[in-house]
């Protein structure tokens, strides 16, 4: 018996009940026969040997939890299974099986993690990541096992869930271990309470082979999403899939829907769409059909902002973009510049944060005109709504964050757009997102007022400080302080972004904020390749506007990640039980 671990003999385990052995191991004897358990309740490692067995029950005293003692399966999945252990008798010796029967850990957290996905099982969730992620299971695996059964068990299609996911996925290079395992725990929780309680969603058939070309099945898709036809529209999107048509040309179609009407769904729509596509480098080409389809849903019930009352007065947006882009479309611009051409980015930036929306509209339809880039107006545009965010005064409605916030996201999406496909159309979200700026322009009023440099010193401030700030409410302007004497006495961003996200993943934390982390450290990313005053201010304005928004929608209970240091506590054998 090389390596197996003796237990004593039958009689005395016939007479005692149950023995702890080494190894964390408890063996019982019941029913005239034996059974070896990891001693550690799955759920938060009480010791089963306190336990108690009746009717080939083991029941843990501490939460009821209640498993099958032959197989270790739980009756109460919120607990999980126990590991069992193999038996065998030698002259009336009792040896066990150190290692489980379990065999593949791997593949064994994988289903763990599917049906803690499918159960909306937080604790569950917690420990399969930490279990795959100690296994060196590469982070985009994992994440993709909630993509996949997110896009299929939502009726409604592409939520929040999914899009917090997949920004998870996009920032884990930014953050440490214990960072990625909570961005993935989080992602994934936040997924699997999207699709709670939520049918599943079935594909629908592509319309027979008849050969109609890409142009033509564009043009159906864009008539569908005109009259809020999902199922029509859906057709002729997997259509185009069938017939091998490319990611840049899908986008391009699906774009063009998404900004006929003006700033649909308070800029969702557009952000959405930009992760879902983000999210296919994540999952296998199979998944590509249901990735995709799940976008239509949500063009059911869209909100279109040119119906709106402040869209038309007392200052008539909705016309004079309208003939915007009848003028751009007659004339045609060079999509596929990658340089700026003809344009000041001050003059842009403060224009779009100024009140007169008719220079600004006329601004940009002649920088376009004139071979501008709108990869580069785009950036400018979203700098813009980050601005917005650092100068929103805390006198405002504390729901009010939200309304930056969607401009931001919004504008994040069509320059993330724009750089993925050169199609003209999407230009039109970059007047969308000027006129929602616009818009915005009464949540800072008054402005809040910029930190400044006093207090810089040539020590450079330890970032673990800004979590004992963001450990008190009403902390947005020390947080904001603290920032700019960090950065001013040369801190470097690597650290301040790893914290920042310790800072959003520590919370229980709503959906925009994890949109607000994501889309400030992408385009922070995006101007770090730049020198000069302009763009070391915009990486400033970038940090500024995540911070204060994280700022404000902290502290919470924390339970979220509670549960993720369970897990972690757990996988190490900590005894949770025990005083510490």
């Amino acid at each position: 018996m090389n390596g197996w671990i003796q237990a004593g003999t039958v009689d005395e385990l016939r007479e005692r009940g149950s023995k702890l052995i080494k190894g964390g191991i408890v063996v019982f004897y019941h029913e005239d026969r034996m059974h070896a358990l990891d001693n550690r309740c799955p759920h938060l490692g009480f010791p089963l040997h306190m336990g108690s067995v009746c009717n080939g029950i083991l029941t843990c005293h501490w939460h009821h939890a209640r498993f099958d003692v032959c197989s270790g399966g739980t009756l109460d999945p919120w607990a999980d299974d126990v590991p069992v252990h193999d038996i065998t008798v030698n002259d009336g010796f009792i040896w066990v099986n150190p290692n489980s029967r379990n065999g593949n850990q791997v593949q064994l957290y994988k289903d763990r993690l599917l049906s803690g996905i499918e159960q909306n099982i937080g604790l569950v969730i917690a420990k399969a990541v930490v279990g795959l992620i100690e296994a060196g299971v590469p982070e985009t695996e994992i994440a993709a096992i909630g993509i996949e059964i997110g896009v299929k068990q939502r009726r409604q299609g592409w939520g929040s869930g999914l899009t917090i996911l997949t920004a998870m996925v996009n920032i884990l290079p930014k953050l440490d271990k214990q960072g990625r395992i909570l961005a993935l725990f989080q992602g994934l929780l936040h997924t699997a309470r999207d699709f709670a309680r939520s049918g599943t969603r079935f594909l629908l058939d592509s319309l027979p082979n008849t050969g109609v070309s890409e142009e033509r099945l564009t043009e159906w898709y864009r008539d569908c999403i005109e009259v809020r036809d999902t199922q029509g529209a859906e057709r002729v999107l997997l259509t185009l899939v069938k017939a091998g048509a490319d990611e840049k040309r899908l986008f391009s179609m699906m774009s063009m829907a998404a900004t006929d009407h003006f700033y649909i769904n308070g800029g969702h729509t557009l952000d959405f769409h930009n992760k879902a596509f983000e999210s296919l480098k994540y999952v296998g080409q199979e998944q590509r059909n249901y990735v995709l389809a799940s976008l239509v849903p949500m063009f059911g019930n869209a909100s279109r902002s040119e119906e709106l009352h402040s869209w038309q007065s007392p200052v008539n947006l909705v016309q004079p973009l309208k003939e915007a882009f009848e003028e751009l479309s007659n004339k045609g611009i060079t999509s596929d510049s990658r340089e700026g051409s003809g344009i000041d980015d001050e003059e842009l930036l403060q224009a779009l944060l100024g009140d007169d929306p008719l220079r600004t509209v006329s601004m940009l339809r002649e920088a376009l005109l004139n071979g501008a880039s709108p990869v580069r107006i785009s950036q400018i545009a979203t700098l813009a709504a980050a601005e917005r965010v650092v100068r929103f005064h805390m006198q405002n409605d504390f729901g009010d964050w939200i309304s930056v916030l969607h401009t931001f996201t919004h504008a994040h999406a069509v320059h993330e757009g724009l750089i993925r496909s050169a199609d003209p159309w999407l230009v039109r979200g970059i007047f969308h997102t000027a006129a929602t700026i616009y818009l915005d322009r009464f949540l800072n009023i008054p402005a809040a007022p910029r930190p400044s440099a006093t207090g810089a010193t040539k020590e450079v401030p330890q970032p673990a400080e800004l979590l004992e700030i963001l450990d008190k409410q009403q902390q947005v302007a020390p947080a904001a302080e603290w920032v700019i004497r960090y950065l001013r006495s040369g801190g470097k961003p690597e650290p301040l972004f790893n914290v920042l996200g310790h800072a959003l993943l520590r919370e229980d934390a709503e959906f925009h904020s994890f949109q607000m982390y994501e889309a400030a450290v992408a385009e922070y990313d995006r101007w770090a390749s730049e020198s000069g005053t302009f763009a070391e201010k915009a990486r400033e304005t970038l940090i500024l506007a995540v911070t204060r928004y994280l700022a404000a929608h902290a502290p919470t209970s924390r339970e979220t990640p509670h549960t993720a240091t369970i897990a972690w506590r757990l996988h190490r054998g900590e005894k949770l039980f025990e005083e510490e």
